[in-house]
């Protein structure tokens, strides 16, 4: 009896039925709240306006804590993080702006920054203060995208409202600890032009240094990117005669002696490359003294300063590291002894001689390993007459650093007397 095989392998029918999914009618599903942010059409004039609405509604006369209410009241209803630009145009400058930085339209902020006629800035500082600090998330965009892009559209705008600007950046710098990264938005040439970035950058100095001293100014410039103040001058007048002329005359001698004292460290780094460059270079000492003195008219800087930095390039260029510890004087020694025609050059006036002696006694004290070598740089220094007798003894009396004083006064005794000696002999 035969049986006809039947096959294990479904039929199209039911394969068809296995594949067929269930259908749910009736059924929302419910959408992300981030997603359906996201998914919404960006509006920044209903934002505007939704937030005027709020504004509008502020008691008179307007204070500190009745406008952080009402901005507070407005976050609650209103995407402050995702409007942040509107909101600060609002503030700062009353309205929305255009691409270039023109007003979008006529609607303005019963309050704001730049207003014309008022004062209000001091007053919106203090609410961003309090603000931000109740949303956190608006600082990174206010430091980072807003104030840097529009400082770029301040030649839009009136002297009296760049200077009402000027003046709540320097306040909102120090009060919110904001990045002053913004600041290197004043060297666009738009900027520069007519002395927009120059005045603009004058009103933040008063207004800081009324807050601040000139050393936390100093600080601030340097985290700004702003890697000289020189160049938000036009450049036809771009130099430090300029800059000190106009510093002076808007009563911020402040400024031109920290600008001063700025300039200075430069050209000693400077300096002091160059120097160790010719030294690796081989350069003949009548090279670099030749090199040096172009360098100084250029730039003028005292001879008391200028032998110092002298000093350091020079021992920057020598390499002590594979030296045994038996070497290490000889070596200063001998590099001193081939160099001092150099340093003897600049050597002019008492007060380079010193200079130069508490160069060597400072490096001496800072690198161990030839602090017995003080007595022995001071001979080849006198003998090559790059120091005299007068400025050894006036730097053993009452001129020596604090650095290891005592110690390089007591290893020189033997020195002075001799010196002391020759002085009373030629008496």
């Amino acid at each position: 009896m035969s049986h006809t095989p039947t096959s294990s392998a479904p039929s199209g029918n039911a394969t068809a039925q296995q594949e067929k999914k269930p259908i749910l009618t009736g059924v929302r599903i419910k959408q992300r709240k981030g997603q359906a942010k996201a998914a919404s059409k960006f509006e920044p004039e209903s934002f505007r306006d939704a937030l005027l609405l709020h504004l509008f509604l502020l008691p008179t006369p307007i204070t500190v804590d009745s406008l952080v209410a009402k901005l507070v009241q407005a976050g609650a209803t209103l995407e402050f993080l995702r409007y942040y630009e509107q909101l600060f145009e609002v503030l700062f400058l009353g309205g929305l702006l255009q691409p270039g930085g023109s007003y979008l339209d006529d609607k303005r902020s019963p309050v704001y920054i730049v207003k014309e006629g008022e004062r209000e800035g001091p007053m919106i500082v203090e609410t961003l203060k309090r603000v931000i600090q109740r949303y956190k998330y608006l600082q990174k965009p206010l430091e980072e995208n807003f104030l840097p892009s529009i400082l770029g559209y301040i030649h839009k705008w009136s002297p009296e409202a760049r200077t009402k600007l000027a003046e709540a950046l320097a306040l909102i710098i120090v009060d919110l600890q904001i990045s002053p990264r913004c600041l290197s938005s004043l060297v666009k040439d738009h900027v520069v032009k007519d002395n927009i970035a120059l005045d603009f950058l004058t009103s933040f100095f008063k207004t800081f240094l009324s807050k601040q001293n000139v050393d936390v100014l100093g600080s601030t410039l340097r985290k700004s990117g702003l890697k000289d103040i020189a160049l938000v001058f036009p450049i036809q007048v771009r130099d430090k005669r300029h800059l000190a002329e106009h510093f002076s005359k808007e009563g911020l001698e402040k400024i031109n002696e920290w600008y001063a004292k700025v300039a200075l460290g430069e050209s000693e780094k400077e300096t002091v490359a160059n120097v160790s460059r010719m030294v690796n270079e081989e350069e003949t000492s009548e090279q670099m003294i030749e090199t040096l003195k172009t360098q100084q008219a250029e730039a003028p800087v005292t001879d008391a300063d200028l032998v110092e930095w002298i000093w350091h390039g020079l021992m920057r260029a020598l390499d002590l590291s594979g030296a045994r510890a038996d070497q290490s004087d000889s070596m200063v020694v001998h590099h001193i002894t081939t160099y001092a025609p150099v340093l003897e050059a600049f050597c002019n006036g008492a007060r380079a001689e010193v200079n130069l002696i508490n160069a060597v006694q400072v490096y001496c004290y800072t690198d161990t390993r030839v602090i017995k070598a003080f007595p022995q740089i001071l001979k080849v220094l006198y003998n090559a007459d790059c120091i005299s007798d007068q400025a050894i003894l006036y730097w053993h009396s009452k001129g020596a650093k604090p650095q290891g004083k005592q110690h390089f006064l007591k290893v020189t005794e033997p020195l002075i007397k001799f010196l002391e000696a020759q002085e009373s002999e030629e008496e």
